[in-house]
C-alpha cells in the first residue's frame, strides 16, 4: 500500500539536513504549553484516499476535543510528501505539534534533535511503555537510547494469493517455503500471466523483501557497531535470491521490473499475477473489486520448514510511529493526544478502520484482528518479525541498496546476466556511497 513508498520519497536528501536539523531543531526544554487549547497532526495517507482519512479521523479528533477542549487541526500528508515536509519542518523549526512517521525513519529523524524523547516520565503520561508489542517498540529509535516516537499501527508481510489462479493450476494450498515457492510458481507461470509480483522500482519495498532474506540468510546489512556491511555472503546471496525470481527461475514478469506504484496488485486483481508479498493488502483488493473470498493469504515464506516458528524472520515490523515536535507550544496537550490515539478503545477503532494491527497489547487481543487476513499479520508481528536497523543512516541504507536492486532487475528484465559477482559489485557500489563511520 502507499506506506511502502514512504521512505524512498525524500530519503536522499536526509543525510543533507540531519546536520543542520541536529544544530537548529528544536528546544531541549521539550516544548511550552503557551497554546494549551489547540494542537496541528500531521497525519500519515493510510487509506484509500485523504478524503477516507478524515472521515475516519475527524470523528474521533471531535470525541478528543469533547473530552479535553483541546482542538486538533487535522492535515492529512500524502506519503510522497510527507518524508520532505518533516525533513523541512525539522531544519525550520516551523512544524506540528504532533505527526505520523514510517516507523523505518525513526532512528534517521531521531538523529536530527526534532523530536520529543519518549523518556520514563513521557510514556508514564500516556499509561506506560509495557503497553506496546515489544517488536512494535523496536523500531522508534536507536537501541539504549530514549525513542523518538510511539507506536500507533502495525503492520507485517505476507503472502496473498489468487485462489481462482491456484484453482485453475491445480494447487491446492500455498507455499510455506522460497523452494515450494519457485516450484508452484513455475506451475502458474502460463499463458501470459506470472506466478509472482515484484515492485521492482520501488526502494523501499526491495529494501524490506532483500532485508528478510538477509535475516534468513543471516546478515544483517550493519555490523552492530552501525557501519554498513552490504558485501556479506548473506546479504550477497538475499539479493541475488530476490532478483533471481525473475532472472533465473522465470516467475516475475519483466515487466515487473519498473513497477513502483502498486502495479503487481492490480495484477493480482486482474488474475494476471497469482502472489504478491505485501502489508495489509485487504483495503486495496476490496478497491480494486475483489471479494474477500477470492483471495487468500498465507504467512510469508521462509527458507525451510514452517514460517511464524520464531525461528526464521520472515517480515520486517511495519508500521506507523506518532512522534511530538519539541518546538510545541502546548506539550501537555500532545502528550494527552498521544495518549487518546494510543488508547485501547482508539486503537480498536483506528486500526479496525485502516486494516492494520494494534501495537498495543490490549487492543490487540480484540477478535477483530482475528480474521484470516489480519490474523496472519498479527501472529507474524507477534513471532517472526524483525526491525530494520535502527541507525541514522538507515534511510541512505534503503536509497542505495534499494537502488542497487532496481538496477539488478532492470538487467534480469533486458535479459542481462545476474550473477553473484554481479550483485557483489552492485552491493559494493552501494556501500562506497554511505557515509564513512
Amino acid at each position: 500500500m502507499r506506506r511502502i513508498r514512504a521512505a524512498a520519497a525524500g530519503a536522499v536528501t536526509l543525510s543533507l539536513v540531519l546536520t543542520a536539523a541536529a544544530c537548529g531543531g528544536g528546544s531541549t526544554s521539550g516544548g511550552s504549553n503557551s497554546e494549551p487549547k489547540s494542537l496541528t497532526y500531521w497525519a500519515s495517507n493510510q487509506g484509500a484516499s485523504i478524503e477516507v482519512d478524515k472521515k475516519v479521523l475527524q470523528p474521533e479528533l471531535d470525541k478528543f476535543e469533547k473530552k479535553t477542549g483541546i482542538k486538533v487541526k487535522l492535515e492529512v500528508v500524502p506519503w510522497a510528501d510527507l518524508l520532505n515536509r518533516i525533513l523541512t519542518a525539522t531544519t525550520s523549526g516551523q512544524g506540528p505539534d504532533i505527526l505520523n512517521i514510517g516507523n523505518t525513519w525513526s532512528a534517521s529523524l531521531q538523529s536530527s534533535g526534532a523530536l520529543l524523547p519518549w523518556d520514563a516520565k513521557n510514556f508514564e503520561a500516556i499509561g506506560g511503555k509495557d503497553r506496546f508489542v515489544e517488536s512494535a517498540l523496536g523500531s522508534t529509535g536507536v537501541g539504549g537510547q530514549d525513542p523518538a516516537a510511539v507506536p500507533l499501527y502495525s503492520m507485517a508481510y505476507a503472502l496473498y494469493y489468487n485462489k481462482k489462479m491456484f484453482k485453475d493450476a491445480g494447487i491446492e494450498k500455498p507455499p510455506t517455503t522460497w523452494d515450494e515457492l519457485v516450484t508452484t510458481g513455475k506451475k502458474l507461470s502460463k499463458d501470459g500471466k506470472s506466478a509472482i509480483g515484484v515492485e521492482g522500482s520501488n526502494l523501499s519495498n526491495n529494501i524490506h523483501q532483500v532485508f528478510v532474506l538477509g535475516k534468513q540468510h543471516g546478515a544483517d546489512f550493519f555490523t552492530p557497531d552501525g557501519k554498513a556491511d552490504f558485501t556479506s555472503d548473506g546479504a550477497v546471496a538475499a539479493v541475488k535470491q530476490y532478483v533471481d525470481l525473475m532472472a533465473a527461475d522465470k516467475i516475475v514478469a519483466p515487466g515487473n521490473a519498473e513497477y513502483a506504484q502498486n502495479q503487481s496488485l492490480s495484477d493480482f486483481a486482474r488474475n494476471k499475477t497469482a502472489m504478491v508479498l505485501w502489508q495489509t493488502a485487504s483495503a486495496t483488493f476490496k478497491a480494486q473489486g475483489m471479494n474477500d473470498d477470492d483471495w487468500g493469504v498465507a504467512a510469508a515464506p521462509v527458507q525451510s520448514g514452517t514460517p511464524g516458528s520464531g525461528k526464521s524472520t520472515n517480515s520486517m515490523v511495519a508500521g506507523i510511529n506518532m512522534a511530538v515536535f519539541k518546538k510545541t507550544k502546548n506539550i501537555d496537550g500532545a502528550l494527552k493526544f498521544v495518549k487518546f490515539m494510543t488508547g485501547d478503545a482508539e486503537q480498536r477503532i483506528l486500526n479496525k478502520a485502516y486494516g492494520s494491527i494494534p501495537p498495543v497489547k490490549i487492543a490487540q487481543l480484540d477478535p477483530a484482528f482475528d480474521t484470516p487476513a489480519l490474523g496472519v499479520l498479527r501472529d507474524t508481528l507477534r513471532t517472526s518479525a524483525s526491525a530494520l536497523p535502527q541507525v541514522p543512516e538507515e534511510s541512505q541504507f534503503e536509497t542505495v541498496v534499494g537502488t542497487a536492486v532496481k538496477e539488478l532487475f532492470a538487467d534480469a528484465a533486458a535479459g542481462r546476466p545476474v550473477t553473484t559477482a554481479s550483485v557483489k559489485a552492485k552491493l559494493e557500489k552501494a556501500q562506497q556511497q554511505m557515509p564513512k563511520k
